[in-house]
């Protein structure tokens, strides 16, 4: 008889929370580092890179659905050396292989899934692939035996990806020439960024729909630059749209990753301290130049929630809250119209859900 295989999954001495979600998982993880890299050089497997965070709720999605269940950590443990990475960690890690993502043509987000070289080139990859075929995409072991298969028979197609990946993605770090940003270039981006602007709704056009403070704040200085006050008009729209939209928590404080339609109305749940410590400078910002009142009670509502749920007993700031409770999305922010009427009385319950917009049959 032989022995049962021993799974060496060595994320359970890492300190990232991320890393140590996925510790008891069946799959022989590694975290990023010389020794993973040496491993797959010495047993010549390509390399299985998932980058992903703690909050992310697709993330738990592909980790419950495969990362956890024994029958597909055997395939990724048998054809793949694999390697876990939190992207808050090691966002440098993340920005070359999501870099090459894109210049796959993929549209990225994460869980980021990515396939290497056992140099650790990149070849090919996607971010979230469901157990089964569903969705639209293919099941993530169809996926890994095509790959392996790929990287065992046809070794000339996988070599023609990973140099074409591999200039492109020099042709970006080493631009021909010196390269110079100056007030003109930047006044040009910015104007380009305000064309993009939801003239209704505030932010980039379309959903989802993030806040996108770095190009707010690109905006801003701007509008400081230039004194056209249009720069300055549209991110006080956008900042007026966010903090009266679903994507801002009216109970609690603080504000949501991102909005997934166009009218900030229906939050992706999970909240990020450095999205919120953005916004509050550009709250404050806005503020200084508006007075309008708005823009201060929400900074000193997510102040209060940065407070009172973001900071440990020892004075740290948290880093995220989690887009799912209780193995739920957003549950622990979901309010139903019975709920309302029932903790706020019939007369008051009614008048509040008719400010929120909250109905019986829901507003999302």
């Amino acid at each position: 008889m032989s022995a049962p295989t021993q799974h060496r999954n060595r994320l359970a001495d890492e300190t990232s929370p991320y890393l140590l979600q996925h510790q008891h998982n069946p799959v022989d993880w590694w975290p990023w580092g010389p020794q993973a890299l040496a491993e797959a050089k010495r047993t010549g497997k390509p390399i299985l890179l998932s980058v992903g965070y703690a909050a992310c709720h697709w993330c738990h999605v592909m980790a419950h659905e495969s990362f956890e269940d024994a029958g597909v950590a055997a395939v990724m443990n048998e054809l793949f050396v694999n390697i876990k990475v939190d992207r808050e960690e090691r966002p440098d890690i993340d920005q070359i292989y999501m870099s090459a993502l894109h210049l796959i043509g993929e549209h990225g987000g994460w869980p980021l899934t990515m396939f290497l070289t056992p140099a650790g080139e990149p070849v090919w990859g996607g971010t979230y692939f469901p157990k089964t075929a569903r969705y639209g995409r293919p099941g993530f072991t169809d996926v890994l035996r095509e790959v392996a298969r790929l990287f065992r028979e046809e070794p000339d197609r996988i070599d023609q990806s990973r140099r074409s990946l591999i200039e492109r993605l020099s042709e970006r770090a080493r631009p021909q020439g010196r390269v110079v940003i100056g007030r003109a270039e930047l006044d040009g981006i910015a104007r380009r960024f305000a064309s993009l602007i939801d003239r209704t709704d505030g932010g980039i056009q379309g959903a989802p729909k993030f806040p996108q403070c770095s190009v707010l704040e690109l905006l801003w200085r701007a509008g400081t630059r230039t004194g056209d006050a249009n720069f300055f008009d549209l991110v006080e729209l956008t900042l007026d749209r966010i903090c009266q939209g679903g994507i801002y928590d009216h109970l609690g404080g603080g504000f949501s990753r991102y909005s997934v339609d166009a009218q900030w109305l229906v939050p992706h749940f999970e909240k990020m301290l450095y999205d919120n410590a953005q916004l509050l400078e550009l709250l404050a910002l806005a503020f200084a130049r508006s007075g309008n009142p708005l823009f201060r009670t929400r900074a000193q509502q997510t102040v209060g929630w940065l407070a009172r749920e973001m900071t440990t007993e020892q004075g740290a700031f948290c880093a995220s809250l989690d887009a799912d409770s209780e193995g739920e999305e957003g549950k622990f922010y979901v309010w139903s119209y019975d709920e309302i009427l029932r903790l706020l009385g019939v007369e008051d319950g009614a008048f509040f859900a008719e400010t929120y917009g909250a109905t019986p049959d829901g507003n999302f």
